[in-house]
């Protein structure tokens, strides 16, 4: 007998089956008792008499268990469950769990489960969040796909920083010092040269020594990179509209996860709405006297939520742009604003008050990029094998890194990105 998964149990009422899973729970209702078997798909429900549930007394959750039996119609959430069952035990159980998986919620510390991250990802609802995480890389690359973009994997062992020396992770590569990726940024400008448009999802590396509830020092950037444009506008539409078909495919594909986590993706505007950096600066001084903003070259965590509530208030939209970052705090590859230097054609996107993406238009000719290393104290020997792609012809171009992590703990609503990470890395954690 073939297994049948427990979601198609509905289409086999009346025949006898062989499902397997977890023992989820064990429920005793006077002469009834409820053995809950939860696999990928779903929980099913097998009814067992005393006799029947007795040689499985000792029965633990999350024991693996085969189990055949009748499937009739039932009060249960499948509308169906198991009679006449036969239980066998795969793999059995011995220790107490950590900590409950057979409740609504895990009732446990953020620290405690990460610390059994192991056993409690099986929680249906910790596994729909890493089902929602799943779901938005999909959806970034079907958005993608269907816009001419190349899907590359660059490499994550790299020769030297892609932002700047500091807060990268060294790493012993034979006789010499290699360093892990802090982003896919040079190798993805180089394949526009190839593709014209491309766009990664991996992991990158920050060894940033933040401990913070927004900061991880390994996260999932969803990547992109796009030739023959005019500015950052052109990257800022694109993200719009792919972000738009992003929230529209979860509830297509993953309308159960959505369901069981009471999330309702936000709308997103036609046009997501955005405000110049100094302008920015001028709003937080003047309507929310939030002086420390005054001469700085970037936005505090706190500017980002008074920003996001204003966007809300103003616009009725969760999303909002800033543009125009300071050249003094963006990279050396990034270009100028040509009617203002010393701003420069960049952009953030803010999430309900928390920024998700950071892009912008790059430079592309060769000349700049000697200029800029030079400014900057580069050694262009360095970047050489990166700027060969400038001297043979680029055309203009630009793109954003989007944090999967930090847009799903958005999307969620959830104040922690380590809620939403499978196995998070910070400074202090390199377990499970």
């Amino acid at each position: 007998m073939e297994r049948t998964i427990n979601n198609d149990l509905p289409r086999q009422v009346g025949q006898r089956v062989k499902i397997a899973g977890w023992v989820h729970n064990v429920r005793k209702v006077g002469q009834v008792n409820f053995l809950l078997v939860r696999d990928r798909s779903a929980i099913a429900q097998v009814v067992l008499s005393p006799e029947e549930l007795q040689p499985l007394a000792e029965l633990q959750r999350e024991t693996v268990v085969e189990v055949t039996g009748l499937v009739q119609e039932g009060p249960t959430e499948l509308g169906v469950e198991l009679h006449q069952a036969a239980v066998t035990v795969i793999s059995p159980v011995h220790d107490v769990l950590p900590f409950e998986l057979a409740k609504k919620e895990v009732r446990a510390s953020l620290p405690v489960f990460l610390d059994h991250a192991a056993v409690g990802h099986r929680h249906p609802r910790r596994r729909a969040v890493l089902t929602l995480s799943a779901g938005l890389m999909a959806a970034f690359r079907a958005g993608l796909q269907k816009r001419g973009f190349t899907e590359i994997q660059t490499p994550k062992l790299v020769a030297s920083a892609t932002e700047s020396g500091a807060n990268v992770f060294p790493v012993k590569y034979f006789d010499k010092t290699a360093y892990l990726a802090q982003s896919p940024q040079f190798y993805k400008q180089i394949m526009v040269g190839v593709f014209e448009r491309v766009y990664e999802v991996a992991p990158v590396f920050r060894a940033e020594p933040h401990s913070t509830s927004r900061h991880l020092n390994e996260y999932v950037s969803l990547d992109m990179e796009m030739g023959f444009i005019r500015n950052h506008f052109d990257v800022m539409a694109t993200l719009n509209a792919l972000l738009a078909d992003m929230m529209a495919y979860l509830p297509t594909h993953y309308a159960g996860a959505l369901e069981l986590l009471q999330v309702e993706p936000p709308r997103v505007p036609a046009q997501i709405p955005w405000i110049y950096f100094p302008e920015a600066q001028n709003l937080l001084i003047e309507r929310f006297s939030l002086t420390d903003v005054a001469g700085e070259p970037d936005l505090a965590p706190e500017h980002e939520r008074v920003l996001g509530q204003w966007a809300k208030s103003e616009f009725d939209s969760d999303f909002l742009f800033v543009t125009g970052y300071p050249m003094v705090k963006r990279p050396f590859y990034t270009h100028a604003n040509p009617d203002d230097p010393a701003y420069s054609n960049s952009f953030d996107l803010l999430f309900r008050g928390l920024e998700v993406v950071t892009g912008g238009q790059r430079l592309h000719r060769y000349d700049d990029y000697l200029k800029a290393a030079a400014a900057y104290g580069y050694n262009p020997e360095t970047f050489q094998e990166y700027f060969e792609a400038f001297k043979y012809g680029m055309p203009p171009h630009g793109g954003f890194g989007m944090g999967l992590e930090r847009l799903l703990a958005s999307l969620l609503q959830q104040k922690n990105v380590q809620e939403v990470t499978l196995f998070p890395r910070d400074m202090n954690r390199l377990r499970p």
